[in-house]
């Protein structure tokens, strides 16, 4: 009743909605980078929308399960076999005891989510199952999953199997638009510099993980050198002393000093989430109630 690693993946952890009300004692949120393909995944299992999941963020990670289920994949576009058979993401499967399932080669996106029905049965630290590699917290022991971890789940008998229609799955592309909502330190970058941000294209670099993503491109000055240190929201974008935006993301620190220029619409960090280093950012502003409205309809759906 479990499905085991039989490979050492470079980086797999179990993941859900993400760790909240900890921030003052220092523990970030974390959670899943992209919570539109983690929640799809869960509304085609008719899973719990905080159920746990398996983020894989790099190629070749072979399971074995060790009782009947269903499975889920969603997430970038990747080879998925299972019994050496190819099969295709954003779509159910059965499984039974014995079967091996393989995740191969990521084509498109950067991230996988593998879902089992009802999720894996993981004690949770601070109200979440979310793996966070720095603080060593949640998931197996606060690490990544290695060759030879076993993780527990309900049987689930043969169902019929559900794929998502074309129009809901997502294109990766190389160029992405993302939505600012801008600080209230604003009054901080003069109009100069807020059109300079908003009118040039940026670069993803290779710094680039599940704490934050690096851009480069034309510096941004703000009138302050820093800030006293201060709690930091998801999307937040703040600019160092070099000037090059960094958009934070579900491992960021939990305080930082860095002026804030505005924070990027979540649910476009989650379509950022799946972006590569080289990959072009624009930016264009959007008010903070079009964006309450937009984000009340997104969870809505999922409900």
């Amino acid at each position: 009743m479990s499905l085991e690693i039989i490979n050492n993946p470079i980086l797999a952890t179990i993941q859900d909605k993400g760790r909240y009300s900890y921030s003052h004692i220092g523990v970030t949120n974390s959670g899943v980078m992209d919570e539109y393909a983690y929640m799809y995944a869960n509304k085609m299992l008719s899973n719990p929308l905080n159920t746990n999941t398996i983020e894989i963020s790099f190629s070749n990670v072979s399971f074995k399960a060790h009782a009947d289920t269903q499975i889920a994949i969603t997430g970038a576009i990747c080879e998925v076999f299972i019994n050496d058979i190819s099969k295709i993401c954003w779509h159910t499967y059965h499984i039974k005891s014995g079967d091996i399932i393989k995740i191969g080669k990521i084509l498109e996106g950067s991230r996988v989510y593998f879902s089992v029905k009802d999720g894996f049965d993981i004690k949770k630290e601070f109200g979440s199952n979310s793996t966070t590699l720095k603080e060593n917290l949640g998931g197996l022991d606060g690490g990544k999953l290695k060759k030879g971890d076993i993780l527990a789940f309900k049987p689930f008998p043969k169902t019929h199997n559900k794929r998502l229609k074309k129009e809901h799955i997502p294109i990766y592309e190389d160029e992405l638009i993302l939505r600012v909502i801008l600080s209230y330190q604003e009054e901080n970058f003069s109009k100069e510099e807020q059109d300079k941000f908003f009118s040039n294209t940026y670069t993803i670099t290779n710094e680039f993980n599940r704490m934050g993503c690096k851009l480069s491109g034309k510096a941004i000055a703000c009138d302050i050198n820093g800030i006293i240190s201060e709690g930091i929201s998801f999307g937040a974008i703040q600019i160092p002393s070099d000037g090059q935006p960094i958009i934070l993301l579900k491992d960021r620190q939990t305080i930082g000093g860095y002026p804030k220029i505005g924070s990027v619409f979540s649910i476009d960090c989650f379509k950022l989430s799946q972006a590569k280093p080289n990959c072009k950012i624009k930016f264009v502003p959007i008010g903070i109630e079009e964006a309450q409205e937009k984000l009340r309809a997104f969870y809505h759906y999922f409900r």
